[in-house]
């Protein structure tokens, strides 16, 4: 078929994201008080346990490897836990006291008075989600919600913090969350490290991020306001890069879109990969496109991230380097898709993966940060979307908008095609 009516779904997607994702700054006075509150918590030993289910789980994973696994050099790793990790527990709790009962249950266990406790709802009813924050609020917990419109969760004010984005659809509900978790670490160690006049050398890299703690006013008001401020320029300048991603990569989206539909026609399957928190994007890669949203057809996708028997089976025998290449070596087949994603677009394991891929004859899809790195130097890679920012957060933001629009147009070429 033509790609240009899927490249002008394309911008019509971006475009639809810019409302919602807008919306983040109307509560940026409600972020810096929420920023606040968990760095008391983390100062006084508090932990993080963080939950959600579908999209939000392995949103839930993302956030956890974010605060223990800080992306500035000289910030503190600070305890974070997802409850939507083990899948052992999961299912034994939902076999025994039903599927509403599996982050409550974990939060009744593990936690203490003085942890903070992060629920994730695309629709803002979620049972497990709202029960796992009713659990934390009895237990004396700071909570913390990040829902879709139009939920009980955030009209019956079950968190002390909830954050809303005014839309139904779920992608958009998770980019939106992307944008506002990413705030919300950032935010965190700002209050965190406030630095009290402290010698510029020795605030961990903050201060060429918050200029406005240093050198000014330290009045808890002032710095409240500074924060909230800083909060509605984040947003600003994710909605800016959005849509220069969509406008510079709309056609080649389409064609992506046009070939992986032909694929997936032919019997392909989906196998996506990469390292931290686009580990977790690939699970949400293969989330959106086998489950996706009622009316839409499911796509065989599997994520090459998710066996820690098999991770660790692979780093530990053989090398990190190989864990994915080996699996696309084993599970793969001709006319496959390989999805890599890479902020850095330098992992190693990544690009011996799309090796052994395009060896194998599978298509390769490739999303990367800076440019593109590495993965814009090598042959292997079939389609490349690269953002260019030198925010690892703002990258990873757009890239979440790029997978997700790469569905809708793959569903649109399946139904037209």
């Amino acid at each position: 078929m033509d790609t240009q009516p899927l490249a002008t779904a394309a911008v019509a997607a971006f475009e639809r994201r810019r409302v919602a994702v807008s919306a983040i700054a109307d509560d940026a006075t409600t972020v810096a008080l929420a920023c606040r509150d968990m760095a008391e918590r983390f100062q006084a030993g508090g932990r993080l346990l963080v939950f959600g289910t579908g999209g939000g789980a392995t949103d839930a994973e993302h956030i956890a490897v974010e605060f223990v696994h800080p992306v500035i050099v000289g910030k503190r790793a600070l305890p974070a836990l997802s409850l939507a990790s083990d899948s052992a527990t999961l299912t034994g709790i939902s076999a025994d006291r039903g599927s509403a009962e599996i982050f409550s249950h974990q939060i009744l266990a593990l936690g203490r008075p003085g942890d903070i406790a992060l629920g994730l709802s695309d629709d803002g009813e979620s049972p497990a989600v709202r029960r796992g924050l009713e659990a934390a609020r009895q237990a004396g917990m700071l909570t913390v919600a990040l829902v879709g419109g139009g939920g009980q969760i955030a009209a019956d004010s079950v968190a002390d913090h909830c954050f809303v984005t005014p839309s139904s659809d779920s992608h958009v509900v998770k980019e939106s969350n992307v944008t506002t978790y990413h705030v919300l670490w950032e935010l965190v160690h700002v209050f965190f490290d406030t630095p009290r006049g402290e010698a510029a050398d020795t605030a961990g890299g903050v201060e060429s991020l918050y200029p406005f703690l240093y050198g000014g006013s330290h009045d808890p008001q002032d710095v409240l306001d500074s924060v909230a401020a800083s909060t509605i320029d984040k947003v600003t300048e994710i909605v800016g890069l959005r849509a220069e991603v969509g406008a510079a990569l709309a056609e080649r989206l389409a064609s992506c879109a046009r070939q992986m539909a032909a694929a997936f026609q032919a019997g392909a399957t989906l196998w996506a990969f990469g390292n931290g928190g686009s580990s977790t994007d690939a699970q949400d890669v293969v989330h959106t496109f086998l489950d996706p949203p009622s009316g839409s057809r499911a796509l065989p996708a599997l994520c090459l991230t998710s066996d820690a028997a098999i991770i660790t089976a692979l780093s530990n025998d053989v090398g990190y380097d190989v864990v994915f290449a080996r699996q696309i070596r084993a599970f793969g087949r001709p006319g496959d898709i390989a999805v890599g994603l890479s902020t850095s677009g330098g992992s190693t394991n990544v690009l011996s993966a799309f090796d052994e891929a395009k060896q194998m004859g599978l298509l390769t899809v490739g999303v990367a940060g800076y440019g593109g790195g590495r993965m814009a130097e090598v042959t292997t890679i079939d389609h490349l979307f690269a953002v260019s920012s030198a925010s690892v957060h703002r990258v990873q933001e757009a890239q979440t908008t790029i997978y997700h629009v790469l569905w809708e147009l793959t569903q649109l070429a399946l139904t037209r095609g």
